[in-house]
């Protein structure tokens, strides 16, 4: 995630709005929010780092096996969105396949599976016109430990409900 996007769940003002408020007490909310998010970008990276990439079985196969539970936004015959449960946005949504079909990760993608990615993103549409991401939003694909990427089954990260900043990472 890019360091400037808001991971707030919609609760503390942002920054700008924070600092017109006044008050040393604000300020040190602040920089107490930015140091929490490096904390949490850290996390972030050692779990990607110490994630098993390979194509065994994942927390996304027991979420699909209704074994985890999730909070489903949308189901079709090929896809699965659930609310990530460590929100990058306000609107932050994990859209899966159903079938791995060896996409543990994007560089693993074949022609074979030219269909069920397109499909993925076109969920995406669907489901950022459900949750009224008018405004806009954002595709991720993490891949592999570079990328972030802590689950190794294939997956769309949709992000939205704030203004994203560019460059993200």
């Amino acid at each position: 995630m890019s360091e400037g996007m808001s991971r707030s769940s919609g609760s503390r003002p942002p920054p700008a709005a924070a600092a017109a408020a006044g008050g040393s007490g604000v300020r040190l909310a602040v920089l107490a929010s930015h140091f929490s998010q490096s904390s949490h970008l850290a996390s972030e990276k050692e779990a990607a780092l110490a994630a098993d990439p390979s194509d065994g079985p994942t927390i996304f196969d027991k979420i699909l096996r209704k074994e985890i539970p999730s909070q489903v936004v949308y189901e079709d015959e090929k896809t699965l969105a659930f609310r990530d449960i460590s929100p990058q946005a306000p609107v932050h949504i994990i859209i899966i396949p159903k079938v791995k079909d060896g996409l543990s990760r994007l560089t693993k993608a074949e022609e074979r599976h030219v269909e069920v990615m397109g499909h993925l993103l076109y969920a995406a549409k669907i489901i950022a016109k459900q949750e009224k991401l008018d405004d806009g939003f954002r595709i991720i694909i993490n891949d592999g430990p570079n990328g972030c990427q802590s689950v190794y089954h294939l997956h769309i990260h949709l992000l939205g409900g704030c203004q994203m900043n560019w460059p993200p990472g």
